[in-house]
C-alpha cells in the first residue's frame, strides 16, 4: 500500500520520476539501516552458538570419560568436581529431553508469533529487553519519521501517512499506537499532541520537534532530521552492542573451559601426584 500510494500521487501530480526517485532513496536508507542490525550480530550469535556446542560436547563427551578415570583412582572427589559431575550426568541421561523441550519452546514462540495478541507480546518482551530494547525503538522511530517525510513530501494526505506508516513500521506495539494517532488525528488533534500522550514509546524530544515543523510548516524538514538523527543512533548503538558482545562471550567462553577442565583435571593432577 505504501508503495501503490506513492506511486498513485505521482501519476496525480505528474511527479512520477521524483516519486520513483524518492521510493529508491527509501528503499536505500531502509536497507542499510536494517541490515546492518543484522549483519552485525551474526558474529555475536556465532560465538553464542559455538559456546553451547562447545559446552555439550564437554558435558556429555569429555567429562564422562575423565569421571570414569576419577571413579578408578578412588580419591575423595573435590565439590566443584561434584557439581561439574552432576551436571555431566543430568544431560548425558536427559539431554535427549532437555533438546525436545528447547523444540517445543521454540515452537510455541512460532505458533504465538502468529497470533495478532502474541505478536504484541513478542514485540512488547523484545522491547523491555535493556539495551537492546533501545535499539529496536530507535529502529522503529527513524523507520516512521523516514516513511512520513517521504509520503509527506509527495503530498500524500496526513491521516494517509498515519496509516500507510502503521503498516510498514514493522513493530506491532508502534503499529497499534499508530492506529490510535490516526484515530486521534480525525478528530482533529494535532500530530503533535497525538504522539505526546505515548511518553514511553515517543521521546519528548521528538514530539517537540513534531510541534516546530506544525507551527512553521516544515513537518517533512523536522522529519528527516529525525530520521537522520535516529538512524545514526541506531548505527552507534549497534556498535557499541557488538563491541562489547564480542570480547564478554569469548572472556565467558573462555571461563567456562577452563572452568570445567580445572574442576575435572585437578582430581586427576592429585591422582597423578599421589602415584609418584
Amino acid at each position: 500500500n505504501f508503495y501503490l500510494n506513492m506511486v498513485k500521487v505521482g501519476e496525480e501530480t505528474g511527479k512520477l520520476n521524483e516519486i520513483f526517485l524518492n521510493l529508491a532513496e527509501y528503499l536505500d536508507r531502509q536497507y542499510a539501516l536494517t541490515s546492518k542490525t543484522k549483519n552485525a550480530l551474526i558474529y555475536p550469535a556465532f560465538v553464542i552458538v559455538t559456546f553451547f556446542v562447545v559446552m555439550g560436547l564437554m558435558f556429555v563427551v569429555v567429562i564422562p570419560k575423565l569421571y570414569a578415570i576419577i571413579l578408578d583412582s578412588g580419591q575423595p572427589v573435590p565439590f566443584f568436581t561434584s557439581v561439574i559431575i552432576a551436571l555431566s550426568t543430568f544431560f548425558v541421561n536427559y539431554g535427549f529431553f532437555v533438546i525436545v523441550f528447547l523444540v517445543l519452546v521454540g515452537v510455541w514462540i512460532w505458533r504465538l508469533s502468529k497470533t495478532e495478541s502474541g505478536k504484541i507480546y513478542l514485540d512488547k518482551t523484545r522491547l523491555s529487553v535493556p539495551y537492546v530494547g533501545d535499539v529496536y525503538k530507535q529502529l522503529y522511530l527513524s523507520r516512521i519519521a523516514d516513511n512520513m517525510d517521504t509520503m509527506l513530501s509527495a503530498g500524500v494526505p496526513i491521516l494517509r501517512v498515519i496509516d500507510l506508516t502503521s503498516d510498514v513500521v514493522g513493530g506491532h506495539v508502534y503499529q497499534e499506537l499508530l492506529k490510535e494517532v490516526a484515530d486521534n488525528v480525525k478528530s482533529g488533534m494535532t500530530l503533535s499532541v497525538a504522539f505526546e500522550k505515548y511518553h514511553d514509546e515517543i521521546p519528548a524530544i521528538m514530539v517537540q520537534m513534531i510541534k516546530v515543523g506544525e507551527e512553521t510548516g516544515s513537518l517533512g524538514t523536522i522529519l528527516k532530521t529525525i530520521a537522520t538523527f535516529y538512524k545514526r543512533e541506531v548505527d552507534n548503538a549497534v556498535d557499541t552492542l557488538v563491541g562489547l558482545i564480542e570480547p564478554v562471550m569469548i572472556v565467558v567462553l573462555g571461563l567456562g573451559v577452563g572452568i570445567l577442565l580445572v574442576s575435572i583435571l585437578m582430581p586427576i593432577y592429585n591422582m597423578a601426584g599421589s602415584i609418584s
